[in-house]
This record gives structure tokens, C-alpha cells and sequence, in this order.
């Protein structure tokens, strides 16, 4: 994605927003060399250093009836892109009338390497992560499901492990108009649902400049 140094973010920031929006867009090329795209949650692992290479890992499974993961099969290289808070920007924080609105968000762009999960077991300690993401109270009840059961739902889905082997993390919040910084923080601050967390991104990323320069 085109990614100005100014809004660009951290592999720890990344790993942040995409375990508080998990809901992603799953993107290969399909027979015909066009895009397909399947929304979907996925659970992020992660291995040593964050900024180190392949740190992430993305589990998640599709229908079985989904052609994707035959998409992923023959062709495994694929992108996954998360998608975060985001908000209209009227001009009128600014102090002069010289400006034009904008859209701030958050989003992370992920170029993974599939690998398909076929062993049941696997399978089922995938999706254990899942529920433990989401509502880690039903997995008492996905255990307690008998066993012919479980294997008929585990045999309906293939799962998957996504290797990131680069990112990119945009965090487009201005924050390079200081003169408009704090009157945008204070909008989001008192919006929506959407708005405040951008609000909490916005205090975030203040925080760590001012560390930077104090240290």
C-alpha cells in the first residue's frame, strides 16, 4: 500500500491492531488471474523479536466449500490486510482555511506464505485459539461435543497457518500537522465508538514522540 514514512508504524503496533481487529480480508489470485477475497477472523502467533523476520503467524479456516483454500494449496503466497478504526476529518481543525478533509485510519498489510492444516488434531487446536480469542467460555462446551460430532464439523473446514513474511503497518492520524494534532485528538476523543479509539491510537503515538525526543 502506498505508505508516506510519516504515517508509517511499528511491527508491535501491528501486532496491537491486529489482535484488536482480528476480522480480516484474505486475498489470492484465483484460476482466472483475478483476485479473491474471503473475510474472515484470524488469530495472531508470534515468535521472538516482533520486528524480527517472520515473527508473525496467522491461523484461521475457511469452509470447505470455500475455493479459497485450493487458491492457497496451489498457489501459497497471498495477502492479508487487517483494517482498524477509521473517520472522516473535517478541515476546520485547522487554524487557517487552506485545507481540504481527509479520512484517517489504521490498517496492516500482510505478504504471508499458506500452509494447509489437515490432521484433525490440528485442526482442533486451531480452532481452540479461535474461541479462546473470541469466547474462551464455549470451549468447555466444543469439548463436551460428542465425538462424531466434533469430526463432522472438523471435516467441513480446512485450516491454515499464514507465515508473514513482510508487513506494513499505516497509522494515518496527521500526525504531521502538530497545529491540528490536539484539536483532532479532542474531536475523536468525544465521536463514536470508532472515533475514540482513534482518540487512544492518536495519545499513543504522542506519548511515544515525546518519549523519543526525551530520550
Amino acid at each position: 500500500m502506498y505508505l508516506p514514512p510519516q504515517f508509517e508504524g511499528d511491527h508491535a503496533q501491528a501486532a496491537d491492531l491486529i489482535r484488536q481487529h482480528p476480522f480480516a480480508s484474505l486475498i489470492s489470485v484465483d484460476a482466472s488471474g483475478l483476485p479473491f477475497i474471503t473475510h474472515l477472523p484470524l488469530h495472531l502467533e508470534m515468535a521472538g523479536d516482533p520486528d524480527g523476520p517472520q515473527a508473525f503467524t496467522l491461523l484461521g479456516h475457511v469452509a470447505r466449500g470455500n475455493p479459497h483454500w485450493r487458491y492457497l494449496r496451489d498457489r501459497p503466497q497471498a495477502v492479508v490486510t487487517f483494517l482498524g478504526p477509521h473517520a472522516y476529518l473535517s478541515p476546520k481543525v485547522y487554524p487557517d482555511l487552506a485545507r481540504v478533509p481527509t479520512w484517517n485510519y489504521l490498517a496492516v498489510h500482510c505478504t504471508v506464505q499458506a500452509r494447509l492444516v489437515e490432521d484433525a488434531a490440528a485442526k482442533d487446536s486451531l480452532l481452540k485459539k479461535l474461541i479462546g480469542d473470541h469466547e474462551p467460555a464455549y470451549a468447555e462446551q466444543w469439548r463436551g461435543m460428542e465425538n462424531a460430532y466434533a469430526r463432522k464439523m472438523l471435516s467441513g473446514i480446512v485450516a491454515f497457518e499464514l507465515l508473514v513474511m513482510d508487513l506494513q503497518c499505516k497509522l494515518k492520524l496527521n500526525q504531521h500537522r502538530p497545529e491540528a494534532f490536539v484539536t483532532m485528538q479532542a474531536i475523536y476523543e468525544n465521536g463514536n465508538d470508532a472515533d475514540q479509539d482513534l482518540g487512544r491510537w492518536m495519545k499513543r503515538i504522542a506519548k511515544g514522540s515525546v518519549n523519543r525526543l526525551k530520550g
